[in-house]
C-alpha cells in the first residue's frame, strides 16, 4: 500500500508538470540557463542519509552524517527551456561528519559550455560549501532542526550576467524534518547575501525495501537589481520528483525530473533531469 501510494505521487507530479507550467509564456520564449540564473538552484543532488534525490539543493533534510562517516555522490544535470539546454557534468557532492551536531558539505558542478552566446558557460559552475548544524534533535516527536551557514561562490555565467555582482555570497538555510515510520516530511527557508529568498516543501517514503522516492515543491525570489524597487520582483516556482534504488548497503543510483511553472523565462524557466550514484562511507570501526 506504501508503494502504490509514494509511486501514484510521483507519477501524478510528473505528469501534472508539464500542464501546470503552460501560461505565463515560459515555452515562448528563450529561457535562462541555470549557469546565468542567480534564481536556479545547483542541480538536484542526493541526501546524506537516505541515498535520494534532495528535491532542491537549497532545501535539505534535517538529519546529519554520523561523525567518522561520509557521503559522495557523483551525478550529471540536464536542463531544457526555451530553446536553450545546459549539461552539467559532473556534479560532485561530498558531506562529513565531524561530530554529533555538526557536518560540513560541499557541491561543485562543472557545466559544460555552449557555443551560443546566451547559452550556458562553461567552466566550474555556482558551488556551495556548508556547515550543517542540529540545532534541535527530539527523538521522541520524530522532529529535527537544522541550520547551514553556507558560502556561495556564484559561477561566472552569473556574475558577468548580472551588474555590480560579487563572486561570493552567504545564506542561511534553515530545514525542518518530521519521520514518522518509512515516511519523511521536510520544508525549508533561508536567503543569500545577494537578495535571494527560497522556501519549500517535500515528501518522502520508501516504496520497498530498496526504493525511496520524493516529491516537492519550492520557490526562490528576489527584486530584480535588489537596489532598485522600481523594478518588478522576480520568482522562480517548481516541482519536483525523484527516486532512488539501493543497488548495495552503501550504494545507491537516484534520478530525477522537476519542472518550473508560472515561471518567466528570464528566470530559469525549463525541466532539469538529474541521475547519479552515492556512496556511504560509515565510520571505520577500531
Amino acid at each position: 500500500m506504501r508503494a502504490t501510494v509514494a509511486t501514484s505521487v510521483l507519477v501524478a507530479l510528473a505528469a501534472a508538470a508539464p500542464a501546470l507550467a503552460q501560461g505565463k509564456s515560459q515555452e515562448h520564449r528563450k529561457s535562462a540557463p541555470p549557469s546565468r540564473s542567480e534564481l536556479t538552484p545547483a542541480a538536484n543532488t542526493p541526501t546524506t542519509t537516505v541515498g535520494g534525490a534532495t528535491p532542491f539543493a537549497w532545501i535539505d533534510d534535517a538529519t546529519l552524517v554520523e561523525p567518522g562517516a561520509a557521503s559522495f555522490a557523483i551525478s550529471m544535470a540536464r536542463w531544457y527551456g526555451g530553446g536553450t539546454s545546459e549539461t552539467d557534468l559532473p556534479i560532485v557532492d561530498l558531506a562529513v561528519g565531524l561530530a554529533p551536531r555538526l557536518q560540513l558539505a560541499a557541491t561543485v558542478p562543472r557545466v559544460l559550455g555552449s557555443a551560443d552566446p546566451s547559452g550556458a558557460v562553461g567552466g566550474i559552475g555556482t558551488s556551495y560549501f556548508s556547515a550543517k548544524i542540529a540545532a534541535l534533535d527530539d527523538a521522541k516527536r520524530h522532529l529535527r532542526i537544522a541550520i547551514a551557514p553556507t558560502l556561495e561562490l556564484l559561477g561566472r555565467g552569473i556574475v558577468d550576467s548580472t551588474t555590480n555582482e560579487q563572486r561570493v555570497h552567504f545564506g542561511v538555510p534553515v530545514s525542518v524534518e518530521i519521520t514518522r515510520g518509512a515516511h519523511r516530511v521536510s520544508a525549508g527557508a533561508g536567503y543569500f547575501s545577494r537578495g535571494v529568498w527560497f522556501a519549500g516543501g517535500g515528501v518522502g517514503a520508501r516504496a520497498s525495501r530498496r526504493t525511496y522516492v520524493s516529491a516537492s515543491l519550492s520557490r526562490s525570489w528576489a527584486s530584480a537589481g535588489v537596489d532598485d524597487m522600481t523594478v518588478p520582483a522576480r520568482s522562480r516556482n517548481e516541482v519536483s520528483g525523484g527516486a532512488a534504488f539501493e543497488l548495495r548497503s552503501n550504494v545507491s543510483a537516484f534520478a530525477s525530473i522537476a519542472r518550473t511553472f508560472a515561471t518567466l523565462g528570464e528566470n530559469g524557466a525549463g525541466t532539469s533531469v538529474s541521475l547519479g550514484l552515492s556512496f556511504f562511507l560509515p565510520r571505520a570501526t577500531p
